[in-house]
């Protein structure tokens, strides 16, 4: 998992919270991934397997907004892709959790060039980063000879990004500059307001019934702001090239390509929806994303999170 979605994560988790009983509660083996509750984010209301599927292959990108490592989570993202193999001949993988420059790894091990534990071992993979769900989208577009893009910048230039800006990544050859898309705007809305929510260091109000903190400084404040614009940088050089990946994806007549990405990068309009738009006009998208608990209905904070929210229970008891 990339540093900065880890506390992204823990941030969503903290805010859906653990409202269902334990008699509510379920393993994977006892839901199957195309049993789970599927909601319209527009207004709560119920919506069928079948026809998020429909609505998914009449679009031309579906961006999956999943949890990391979830079993029932990336089982039903799975089970959507096979079926999205199934309906639409053309339709094409990208994933953020593999990065452009082991593309080359992922077509060869499609073409049978490599055996897994050849591709497994030149990628990198693990079961942490390389879970069940992931394996089971990569075999299924192997087996249906569908190409899979590596969607994700590299780290070496997140890190850079972070540490020293988009015009030091604008200095590297052209080779290196197509291994990412720095962004050509950055998102000023409730996405950055989101992400600054997360990932602020300031000092703030003490828990309850404890001693308040004090204030931050001025000084502080400004060392804050040029940390959190940094790690923002970071973040949009993912969800930009993530988009263009998709983007490039659709210009080949890969359509619906589907994207499998950390929920934060999607939901409520997040930097990879938007950026995607900006660069592909037009564009019809179809956003899912999964929550990790067992529920009916949306709460406040999952209204509007996608078109499809897919509650698929806790990931671990």
């Amino acid at each position: 998992m990339h540093r900065i979605l880890a506390p992204l994560f823990l941030f969503a988790c903290l805010l859906q919270g653990c409202t269902a009983s334990r008699a509510d509660r379920a393993t994977p083996l006892e839901v199957g991934p195309r049993s789970v509750v599927i909601l319209h984010g527009s207004d709560g209301s119920p919506a069928t397997w079948d026809e998020l599927v429909s609505r998914a292959s009449a679009a031309q990108a579906v961006l999956v907004g999943e949890n990391h490592g979830h079993p029932l989570g990336l089982a039903s993202c799975a089970a959507l892709w096979s079926d999205l193999i199934a309906k639409s001949p053309t339709a094409a993988l990208a994933m953020e959790f593999i990065e452009r420059d082991e593309q080359s790894h992922v077509d060869d091990y499609l073409a049978g060039l490599l055996t897994e534990a050849e591709f497994m071992r030149r990628t990198n993979r693990n079961p942490g980063n390389y879970p069940a769900g992931h394996r089971a989208m990569v075999e299924a577009s192997k087996a249906a000879h569908r190409p899979v893009s590596a969607a994700n910048a590299p780290r070496v230039y997140v890190r850079l990004s972070r540490a020293e800006g988009y015009d030091r990544l604008r200095k590297l050859t052209p080779d290196q500059q197509r291994l990412f898309r720095i962004p050509d705007e950055l998102p000023t809305d409730g996405y950055r307001a989101a992400f600054d929510k997360v990932m602020s260091v300031a000092s703030g109000p003490g828990h309850a019934g404890g001693p308040a903190k004090p204030a931050p400084t001025p000084e502080a404040l400004a060392a804050e702001k040029a940390e959190l614009d940094a790690k923002f940088r970071s973040q949009s050089l993912w969800d930009w090239t993530m988009a263009d990946s998709v983007a490039r994806s659709l210009q080949t007549g890969r359509a619906p390509t589907m994207l499998v990405v950390g929920w934060f990068h999607v939901g409520h309009t997040g930097g990879t929806v938007q950026a995607l738009r900006h660069l592909s006009p037009g564009v019809s998208i179809v956003t899912v994303c999964f929550v990790d608990r067992w529920s009916k209905s949306l709460n406040d904070e999952e209204r509007g999170r996608a078109d499809f929210v897919v509650f698929v229970g806790p990931g671990e008891e």
